[in-house]
């Protein structure tokens, strides 16, 4: 156990040391072979007194969760995991020589780690080696930049495959925490901006206009990207917003797989952040392979994407749901709003002769949007007759913005 002289950091080796203490340990080697200081921890939830190989043993760590040890060590396994991740995840926080994160193991292992290394700002190296990589890891990555690593063997021992991955991933590690940004231009107030590929348009032209004022840092708003956006905006590292591609909502309301949960747009409600948005691709909810749509839904207006991405048009009802959620939301937020409807389309595929042109569910958006809006001189709703990648709707949606940067004072 030990810091980086010059940093004071160290790299955590996180995981089950009485199950994997052997790969475990071939981690932390493999890291002080770079020259790297490592700590070891275990997040063992089989018991918490007997010895462990780790610098810091699971009991130290159970010891960090709200209701104690005996929490953690209840004799069933999945109360426990659950406990010891909790656990893991306050004393993570309140370490001050976090230099870096790695973990190794199967499901399990991954329950256990990944929640901490949420915990831990965007940007702290953060590396899983998981059985379950190449399936669905949205859950564990959540909205935070944790690389995941399939170990393609089980974590079972070591052999020629197994050294050859967790070098790699440990060499990961030394070089995400060796890595320095290039330096850039001087420092600007960030903005974050919510794009799709059928909004790129106008988000291309809104980072033109802006980019010599303000760093424009953009999202896919694939649900994750969403998430992303507003933690990263409750963070305060947003002097402001442009959410052009609010489509995760179209997502949550119509079944589709990239919602960013119930809570899009609260991060507006809870923080006071100058807040610009618009309806950018609620015309679609999105599946992958066709053969994933359900079979309820095999009858709607669907356009393949590609091969991996089904689109489905949004309907009038589906439309007259979504605009109540977006304004309940708007109405609940603490700073200045601007919310901008471009009456000729919502995306590139909304617009006169493309396949999801349909007046009759952007008029049940707008008009549900605008009936239960509440206006005020700090929250105000703009209509205006563009498309939304038309680039007038783009010089509007950035005049907008520097008319409440203007008014907080931000850098215009």
């Amino acid at each position: 156990m030990g810091r980086n002289a010059k940093t004071g950091k160290t790299a955590y080796v996180a995981g089950t040391f009485d199950t994997k203490a052997r790969e475990l340990l071939y981690l932390k080697d493999c890291l002080e072979h770079q020259g790297i200081p490592v700590t070891t921890v275990d997040l063992s939830t089989s018991g918490g007194t007997a010895a462990s190989a780790a610098d810091i043993g699971a009991l130290s760590v159970a010891t960090y969760h709200p209701m104690a040890a005996a929490a953690v060590f209840t004799g069933e396994r999945g109360s426990a995991v659950a406990a010891m991740a909790e656990a893991f995840t306050y004393f993570i926080r309140a370490r001050d020589d976090v230099g870096g994160i790695i973990a190794a193991g199967g499901s399990g292992a991954t329950a256990l780690a990944t929640p901490a290394m949420r915990a831990l700002p965007v940007g702290t190296p953060k590396v899983m080696v998981s059985t379950i990589a190449s399936g669905d890891v949205r859950p564990h990555v959540g909205s935070s930049d944790i690389a995941m690593i399939y170990p393609v063997t089980d974590i079972a021992g070591l052999n020629r495959i197994s050294r050859r991955v967790l070098a790699n991933a440990a060499g990961a590690l030394a070089g995400m925490m060796r890595a320095e940004p290039i330096a850039g231009e001087a420092e600007k107030p960030a903005i974050g901006l919510t794009m799709f590929g059928v909004t790129t348009a106008c988000v291309q032209q809104v980072t033109k206009l802006l980019e010599a004022d303000y760093d424009c840092v953009v999202f896919h708003a694939t649900g994750s990207g969403g998430q992303s956006f507003e933690t990263l905006a409750a963070s305060g590292f947003f002097s402001g917003v442009i959410d052009v591609t609010t489509t995760e909502i179209a997502d949550e309301i119509a079944g589709g797989v990239l919602s960013a949960g119930p809570s899009r747009l609260d991060a507006f409600a809870r923080h006071d952040i100058p807040y610009v948005g618009s309806t950018g691709a609620l015309d679609m909810a999105n599946f992958w392979g066709m053969d994933t749509v359900p079979a309820g839904l095999r009858q709607r207006l669907l356009h393949v994407h590609n091969a991996n991405v089904t689109l489905m048009r949004t309907s009038v009802m589906e439309n007259e749901r979504i605009g109540r959620f977006i304004a309940e939301k708007l109405n609940r937020m603490k700073g200045e709003v601007r919310f901008l409807l471009p009456m000729k389309g919502v995306s590139a595929l909304d617009q006169t002769g493309k396949p999801f042109f349909d007046e009759a569910a952007d008029r049940a958006l707008f008009t549900t949007i605008e009936e239960n809006f509440a206006a005020s001189p700090g929250h105000r709703l703009v209509k205006l007759p563009h498309h939304i990648n038309d680039p007038d709707f783009a010089k509007a949606l950035v005049e907008a913005f520097r008319e409440i940067a203007e008014k907080e004072s931000l850098p215009a």
